[in-house]
């Protein structure tokens, strides 16, 4: 169907069009339109107005109210209720009852609620979740992986061809190690000890993992001979020896297997095939470094091959270069991500590159991007990090076990789902079996790490704080799980009535402030997707739970005496869920029937 323009599009035009026919000379000038507390909207624009033309904001926004009735009528629906001067100059709009009704019938007709698709949809390329091979995921990989996964679905939705990447770590020394101890003691990975309490085959393989690389650790801490093994296993690797990559094969598809565990467990699909790691570029790095250092991009300094920037200084005033190329003829971070971008954009043939990474990288990936332009291989503006803060403990620390370990992420949501089924075991009746209750509780408890995660400004350090996730109070993901199971109550003890949209019928002030929020949404989601901003769509979500709950309280919805208003209250109710549903979806998180 066509786009459905929002109630704020339509004001704004008409206050545009107003203005124009006006005061000709300030045709291209902004009304600077926004919601207000004093009417359904408010412009601001006039001020600013009569500043650049000199004259009085009352004066010219009073004209600007004379002007408005015609261009009402020229588009052949009434759409502003009533317009008036205030203050030095702003004007107070109020939108028509039928309106609002009558845009959000519109929305209902569309599967998308009227979101639209993206005028020039491109191709991005998006870097997140990068977990390190033989490693365990911790609490630092949760905001990448949750706000990537976030962005990916707010990119799709609004038409962007979206590529994944994971550009986890497989590649460099430790392997070396790893593979010489697997050689000297084949069934290392065989071992069923210490997997037998293990709750799948993720954990399990971890635990496998784990007790080969402390294995493998020990003795190259302690026997001079298998560490010289271990690091001549290094360039066995880098060349292609066929038992050290077939072993290496094993380390890594062992490592996937739990990763793939610790994924389903957040509720976030990785697929197989997007996890391309710093190996799949290994045959590039040569390549890479023979065009920086013809070109002159990079220079040798002390060996290294290194770039120089103006403004990247070290403490002692010395200039501090990316390194592409070490003194030895190892390669760092830098080669593997300068090779990743001229794969992305010339054979991926992206438009976008986007690296949701953490914030303390900023500098690194500032250079990388700079380098890869004066190499030609990346347009300007085209790369961008999308930093984020740390996770924070209730000391305002990074978040630590109690050992000061780092906390798996495992044990997070494992914790987070336990903490959960308690609130959803309060809420549920006698009928309700545990098998249910712990689905619930499954959707409840990472939904509310999730939210916690992207209801903070991506760049902020949050506190994790398990206790105030899994609150039914307060802006937390189980508060508008909470009124979606709500809304859906009523529909199961709704009868016969049927949610009908009724335009003729005056909006009492709860139902029109809901319905006004609601017609908000498809403007929310396209700033939230093209700043990258899920917060925005958090904060959006929550004020509407927070709005229907003051309707909830204030409008009786099942009135047997009263049919059209029952059924356009339903029709109210209905978009509520609608909503509450596609936004949480966008965001990854489950809307479960009942709480």
């Amino acid at each position: 169907m066509a786009t459905v323009p929002s109630l704020a599009a339509t004001v704004r035009l008409r206050v545009s069009d107003a203005l124009s026919a006006a005061l000709p000379e300030a045709a291209s000038a902004d009304p600077l339109l926004r919601r207000s507390d004093r009417a359904d909207f408010q412009a601001n624009g006039m001020l600013a107005l009569a500043k650049q033309l000199k004259g009085n904001p009352r004066e010219l926004a009073a004209k600007v109210t004379e002007a408005v009735p015609a261009q009402e009528e020229a588009a052949g629906n009434a759409v502003i209720a009533g317009i008036e001067v205030s203050g030095p100059g702003f004007l107070n709009i109020t939108v028509a009852d039928r309106a609002i009704v009558e845009n959000l019938a519109a929305r209902r007709q569309d599967e998308r609620l009227g979101v639209p698709y993206a005028d020039d949809p491109g191709t991005t390329v998006i870097d997140y979740s990068q977990p390190n091979v033989a490693k365990e995921m911790h609490v630092g990989h949760l905001r990448s992986t949750v706000i990537g996964d976030a962005v990916v679905h707010l990119l799709e939705h609004r038409g962007e061809t979206v590529i994944r990447r994971h550009h986890i770590g497989d590649w460099g020394t430790n392997f070396g190690m790893l593979i010489q101890y697997l050689i000297e003691h084949p069934h290392e990975l065989d071992h069923a000890s210490d997997t037998a309490g293990a709750k799948d085959a993720g954990e399990a393989a971890m635990a496998r993992l784990n007790r080969l690389y402390k294995s493998s650790r020990a003795l190259f801490d302690s026997d001079e001979g298998f560490k010289a093994r271990a690091r001549d296993r290094v360039p066995a690797l880098q060349s292609g020896d066929a038992e050290t990559l077939t072993l290496w094969h094993k380390i890594v598809d062992e490592s996937k297997t739990y990763f793939q565990g610790v994924y389903d467990e957040l509720d976030v699909e990785i697929r197989d095939a997007d996890i391309v790691g710093e190996s799949a570029y290994n045959d590039d790095l040569q390549q890479v470094v023979k065009d920086l250092e013809e070109s002159g991009v990079a220079v040798r300094s002390e060996g290294a091959l290194c770039v120089f920037f103006e403004d990247v200084k070290g403490p002692d005033g010395t200039p501090t270069p990316l390194i592409v190329q070490k003194s030895n003829g190892g390669f760092g971070y830098a080669a593997t991500d300068l090779a990743a971008i001229r794969n992305r954009v010339g054979d991926l043939k992206a438009d976008t590159l986007l690296y949701v990474v953490d914030a303390r990288q900023a500098l690194h990936f500032r250079m990388v991007f700079e380098t890869a332009q004066r190499a030609g291989w990346l347009p300007e503006g085209a790369a961008r990090q999308l930093p984020f803060g740390t996770v924070l403990g209730k000391d305002g620390k990074p978040f630590k076990t109690r050992e000061g370990e780092t906390v798996r992420l495992v044990d997070l949501l494992d914790e987070a789902v336990e903490r959960a089924a308690a609130v959803v075991r309060e809420k549920a009746d006698a009928s309700v079996t545990e098998e249910e209750i712990q689905r619930r509780a499954q959707q409840v408890g990472i939904g509310a790490v999730k939210y916690a995660d992207l209801s903070n400004s991506m760049t902020r350090d949050y506190v994790f704080d398990l206790d105030r996730m899994v609150s039914l109070q307060g802006d937390t993901s189980v508060y508008l799980q909470y009124a979606y199971a709500r809304v859906r109550s009523i529909f199961r003890k709704a009868g016969g009535l049927e949610p009908v949209p009724h335009p003729e019928r005056e909006l009492v002030p709860a139902e029109r402030t809901l319905a006004l929020h609601l017609d908000g949404f498809a403007d929310t989601l396209v700033t939230a997707a093209d700043e990258y901003a899920p917060h925005k769509l958090t904060a959006y979500l929550y004020e509407l739970a927070t709005l229907y709950s003051r309707f909830f309280e204030n409008c009786l919805v099942l009135d047997p005496a009263e049919p059209e208003q029952s059924e356009n209250r339903l029709f109210l109710c209905e978009m509520t869920a609608k909503v509450l549903h596609q936004g949480l979806a966008l965001l990854g998180i489950r809307t479960p029937e009942r709480l």
